[in-house]
Formats: structure tokens, sequence, C-alpha cells
């Protein structure tokens, strides 16, 4: 279950994005923010969404559209990393 907040975040940003995003960058960013990117709390990811996401996005020369980044948030806020996802439950077999 360690990293599963992180990942999910990558994955939905490339996703609202339509591009991959590389992971490092937004590693360092939690790290530079003193959050550990292996152990993510819903609070910590959605604070990082409302206040800084713009940020780091403009860093990299991308933005969201202001729905997109509803969507995102909402993602963010309904993931349960207790639950599989599809994706995880197939590499499994």
């Amino acid at each position: 279950m360690q990293r599963r907040r992180f990942d999910h975040l990558i994955i939905e940003l490339s996703l609202a994005l339509d591009r991959n995003l590389p992971r490092y960058p937004l590693w360092l960013t939690f790290k530079e923010f003193g959050a550990d990117p292996d152990f993510l709390s819903r609070e910590v990811v959605i604070e990082f969404c409302d206040e800084h996401l713009d940020e780091f996005l403009a860093h990299l020369g991308h933005a969201l559209t202001p729905r997109q980044a509803r969507r995102l948030r909402r993602a963010v806020e309904r993931f349960d990393p207790e639950i599989i996802t599809p994706y995880e439950r197939m590499a499994r077999i």
C-alpha cells in the first residue's frame, strides 16, 4: 500500500493532461514541502492539488483547465488505497 496515493496522483495528472508526466519532479516537489511520497495522506494530496499544483504544472510548462482541475481533485478525494484497482488485480494473475 505504500506509494499508492502518489502513483494514483501521477496517473490522474497524466490522464488529465493527456501526456505522460515525469514522476521524479513530482516526487521532489512533495519532498520539498516536507511530505513523504511513500506515505501520503488524503489531506496532503488534496492540499497539494489546491495550493501547489498550478505552480508545479507551470514549472513543467503545462496547465489544467478549471474543469480538469475539479475532476482531478474529485478523483483524489475519492481514491481509497485499500481497494485494489482492476489493473493491479490483472497484474497479479
